[in-house]
């Protein structure tokens, strides 16, 4: 063991997964119950729990592919590994890249919500504010290191659980059984269909495969850290949704927005609960943002090692900040400022499921290597079509901008990659050949074994 591996802080698992499970909670609860209520209904438990074992099944693939290739650019190695290091891994990065951004985008523009809703009377402009100040205060948390993310994720997921437990407990001791009532469910269709929306609330599971790099034995933890995260989650997501839409009418969720948590504590809690769930709101929208954030640095770092990004995205300004990651931020930061939260929510969700099945395609090439089940990596790449196709089927009828939207990313993703690609063939081109090694063999010997005369 070399001085700096003896030296070197690791993650936990419990750290690991806390990261996970910050961008998760973050993600999900408090940003999506009303959009969410207005597709499944009072039925959004049942939409969650879809979610969770669509999840699951990925990440029991992405746990034995991070054990078998544990690396920091996370899925993009599972990619490579299957693929190879063409234009569709290629695409595949730049694609995840954006919808990342995405995702950290709409769980900022949630904090903004609710901070405008605790400090400034719903005022549209200081959400906005809000949601700027928490991107650049969570780019500043990344740009100092993995360690500084973990330890702020750490207090922020046991503050954000131990209160939603609270939530949890009182309200599903206080439900109205009649308003969960399956009569009152939409079409089985409609429910899924609301999958691809819920299945954002799992985004940051997958943030989890890009902690390899700093896990002391991500051969062993990686899965264990992948499991716990999706586990406390998907408890967490059912029993707030039963108790949310057991305590509310679905058309009060819907209008109550994004601060739908919040007035469900009323009825029960009091101001007092209100208060209570706007604070625990921010806390797990901060949390989700900074873990939103997170995966940038490895991301850029091994996809430009590889040359699937310019070498610049893994530079650093003044020795620190990654180039990848400040892009990032100022990406999800124009986000955040200009486009619809509900919107944001189903474009980066079915980009990421896109972005996911791919992955568990690729696994299926490699199975070999891992030793994971046929039937499973099968049912998982199943899953994701049929809830992406889902969701793609209803958001034509219901709004269509959101597919041209979803259309115009992938397009952004197809033309980033074959630019760079370009131009790095035509620097390759334009490189003069490297010269000739100098020999170090002796002297040229005639056939007699004497060495050549002098003139």
């Amino acid at each position: 063991m070399t001085e700096a591996s003896a030296t070197r802080k690791y993650l936990t698992v419990r750290q690991a997964s806390f990261i996970g499970v910050g961008a998760m909670v973050g993600a999900g609860i408090f940003a999506l119950l009303g959009a969410a209520g207005e597709v499944a209904g009072a039925a959004v438990w049942v939409s969650f729990l879809i979610a969770g074992a669509i999840a699951g099944l990925q990440g029991y693939s992405f746990a034995r592919l991070g054990a078998r290739y544990p690396s920091g650019a996370g899925l993009f190695e599972y990619l490579a590994r299957g693929f190879g290091d063409g234009h569709l891994t290629g695409v595949t990065a730049w694609l995840t890249y954006v919808a990342n951004s995405v995702v950290t985008a709409m769980v900022a523009v949630s904090f903004g919500t609710y901070a405008s809703a605790a400090f400034a009377d719903r005022d549209q402009t200081w959400a906005t504010i809000f949601a700027a100040l928490v991107l650049i205060v969570m780019a500043g948390v990344n740009i100092v290191g993995s360690q500084l993310v973990a330890k702020a994720q750490t207090v922020i997921v046991y503050v954000v659980l131990t209160i939603l437990v609270l939530f949890a407990f009182v309200t599903l001791f206080t439900i109205d059984p009649s308003l969960l009532a399956p009569s009152g469910y939409p079409p089985l269709g409609d429910i899924v269909a609301s999958v691809a929306l819920t299945f954002f609330a799992f985004l940051g599971f997958g943030i989890i495969t890009f902690t390899a790099k700093d896990l002391r034995e991500p051969a062993r933890e990686l899965p264990r850290a992948m499991y716990l995260a999706l586990g406390i989650a998907t408890v967490i997501y059912v029993a707030i949704a039963l108790g949310v839409f057991g305590t509310l009418p679905v058309d009060e969720v819907i209008s109550s927005g994004g601060t739908a948590l919040a007035v469900a504590a009323q009825p029960t809690l009091g101001d007092f609960g209100y208060v209570l769930m706007i604070v625990t709101a921010l806390f797990a929208t901060a949390g989700a943002t900074n873990a939103g954030l997170y995966p940038a640095v490895g991301l850029c770092d091994q996809l430009a090692a590889t040359g699937q990004m310019p070498p610049l995205m893994s530079h650093r300004v003044g020795g620190k900040a990654s180039v990848g990651l400040l892009a990032a931020a100022a990406l999800s930061l124009i986000l955040a400022t200009g486009f619809d939260l509900t919107a944001i929510a189903s474009i980066g969700s079915a980009v990421a499921l896109l972005v996911f099945m791919m992955a568990t395609a690729a696994h299926l090439r490699v199975r070999h290597e891992t030793g994971a089940s046929l039937t499973l990596l099968i049912l998982a790449v199943l899953t994701c079509g049929i809830a992406l196709v889902a969701f793609l089927i209803s958001t034509i009828i219901n709004d269509p901008g959101s597919v041209i939207a979803m259309l115009v990313i992938v397009l952004i993703g197809v033309i980033a990659d074959l630019s760079w690609k370009r131009v790095r063939a035509r620097r390759h081109r334009a490189e003069p050949p490297a010269p000739a090694r100098p020999t170090t063999d002796p002297p040229n010997l005639d056939p007699g074994g004497a060495a050549p005369s002098g003139p």
